[in-house]
């Protein structure tokens, strides 16, 4: 399993690393993946084309507000609906699409900075 070392710094979950198709976060293996910084939770991840603001509602609702949102888009880099991206920006959340290796490394290095982010992960596959 590729391994992503864990800042010491960085508080909430911190993905940890891939396997078998998932994320893997404090003990924990999940194929697609909400994060807040004080929590991981499963996803039922649908299609990136289909995907809504009301999908995110957790990330959205976090008081206060996300910066933004990393959006893991797969196993490539993908432009989420543009809908969604205008409901984010209406609510003054921008939205950071990469593919989902990249914005899970990417979290944990913000996450040390101590940013107050969000990011949902759509399965590597």
């Amino acid at each position: 399993m590729p391994r992503l070392g864990r800042d010491p710094s960085a508080r909430g979950p911190v993905v940890q690393g891939f396997t078998g198709g998932g994320f893997s976060v404090d003990g924990g293996v999940y194929e697609a993946l909400l994060l807040t910084p004080e929590r991981a939770d499963g996803w039922d991840a649908p299609a990136l084309h289909e995907l809504t603001a009301e999908h995110l509602a957790p990330l959205i609702a976090l008081n206060p507000p996300p910066e933004f949102i990393l959006l893991g888009t797969g196993p490539t880099t993908a432009f989420p609906p543009r809908a969604l991206v205008e409901a984010l920006e209406a609510r003054g959340i921008g939205i950071e699409p990469m593919d989902s290796r990249a914005a899970a490394r990417t979290w944990g290095m913000l996450r040390s900075e101590e940013r107050w982010i969000a990011a949902a992960l759509m399965p590597l596959r």
